[in-house]
């Protein structure tokens, strides 16, 4: 396969990229003016168009996904009530592996046309027929080289005020969940969420496992279990393997106090993940007015060097009504609701779905990046840079993952008649 004539984002000028054996082959530069050609079953014409890594998927909830109305729609829109109606489905409902693997497995199928490759899925293992867990887990194995999938032991009702929420976690890191999960805000007591994170940290260090805790999702200016959190990756030097999802807390924290925070965040070099359609969705819904946005404090967290990722959490499920898979969504909102509309923000705005949740997720260097010899993963968007893309929300036109086409779209032609 051969793509002729494209950008590459970040770099100056126009490229021919060939693609042999799963790999990038050669990266060569094109020197004079753009020669046209015609496209073919290996030849593709990019036509100044911009290639770049994949959108990345860092957090999501798969085994939710396409459940909203059963067994009813959360009228309220807030997070409590969303936990009500999940907890009533896993009542109610048959936790079926097969179903659930394939309402999983259409969520991934929606995503990928708009060129998601890599995605961190939470597994509710509070579930205790496990059923999910196993869908979730086959699912990994057979997505293997198509689209690659991390899973998150993550405990719904909680770990300490589960009865056997111990158990259940070190059961679903033995059958080979990625990370461990947690939930500290959501715990009885203070003391149980910081309990359950110091639990979680030593079976990450038990399974050599990455770390993705929801953390403060909550208006509650006094839930700051973020600093435990850190502290606690500081203490066993794991920020790089560390996420903290969600921080919705910190944008009702005091200045004061953030001024403090920010120096441990800083130092122990943790991960951010928001879902800004999730959070503006569910979050200040017990405020009348002045009204709050639910988010983290995005722009601040960035521009101290930070690495935040933006994610989609729920996809029509009891917790978010609606869910395409684009990730150009998600980003829209994000950027408007943490106010990052200025151009220099806008120039660079793709880094917030695709490069800084390959961090995150801790891609191996060969699976992430337009480099000669890596995988050839990437996306041809139809636009030249982060800020038309954006602004047009351009398509994918093709999503390419270890060398074979996973996805591809032909642009619309519109017609106005004036």
């Amino acid at each position: 396969m051969k793509i002729k004539n494209c950008k590459i984002r970040g770099k100056e000028g126009l490229f021919d990229v060939t693609v042999e054996d799963k790999r990038f082959k050669e990266i060569k530069e094109v020197t004079g003016s753009q020669t046209d050609c015609a496209d073919t079953e290996d030849v593709i014409d990019a036509k100044g168009n911009m290639i770049m890594p994949p959108f990345v998927e860092s957090h999501i909830h798969l085994d939710f996904a396409l459940t909203a109305g059963i067994p009813h729609y959360n009228m309220s829109g807030t997070v409590l009530e969303g936990i009500a109606t999940w907890a009533e489905y896993k009542n109610t409902q048959p936790m079926d592996t097969p179903i659930v693997k394939e309402r999983a497995t259409e969520a991934l199928r929606m995503m990928a046309q708009f060129g998601v490759q890599f995605v961190r899925t939470q597994m509710d293992v509070t579930e205790e027929s496990f059923r999910g867990v196993d869908a979730l887990l086959e699912l990994k194995e057979d997505m293997k080289g198509t689209m690659e999938l991390q899973t998150v032991a993550f405990p719904q009702d909680g770990i300490l005020s589960k009865r056997n929420g111990k158990e259940l976690m070190k059961r679903a890191m033995d059958l080979g969940a990625d990370c461990v999960g947690g939930l500290p805000h959501g715990e009885y007591t203070r003391e149980y969420g910081i309990e359950s994170l110091k639990y979680s940290f030593e079976l990450a260090e038990k399974y050599d496992a990455y770390v993705d805790i929801h953390c403060d999702e909550t208006d509650d200016d006094q839930s700051r279990f973020i600093e435990t959190l850190a502290a606690m990756a500081w203490e066993r030097e794991m920020g790089s393997r560390t996420t903290a999802a969600h921080t919705c807390a910190m944008g009702s924290y005091n200045n004061a106090y953030c001024a403090k925070l920010f120096n441990l965040l800083k130092t122990s070099g943790i991960n951010f993940n928001s879902s800004p359609l999730g959070s503006i969705h569910m979050l200040g819904r017990t405020d009348t007015y002045p009204k709050r946005r639910g988010l983290t404090r995005v722009k601040e967290l960035l521009e101290e060097g930070m690495n935040l990722a933006f994610s989609r959490d729920n996809f029509y499920d009891s917790f978010y009504p609606l869910g395409a898979g684009n990730p150009l969504r998600i980003l829209e909102m994000g950027l408007h609701v943490a106010q990052m509309t200025g151009y220099d923000d806008l120039s660079k705005c793709l880094d917030l779905v695709s490069t800084n949740g390959a961090k995150i997720m801790c891609l191996a260097d060969e699976e992430y990046g337009i480099e000669t010899g890596k995988y050839a993963n990437f996306i041809l968007l139809d636009g030249e840079n982060d800020y038309d893309v954006l602004r047009f929300f351009k398509p994918v036109v093709l999503s390419v993952h270890h060398g074979k086409i996973i996805a591809e779209k032909k642009p619309a032609v519109p017609v106005v008649h004036f």
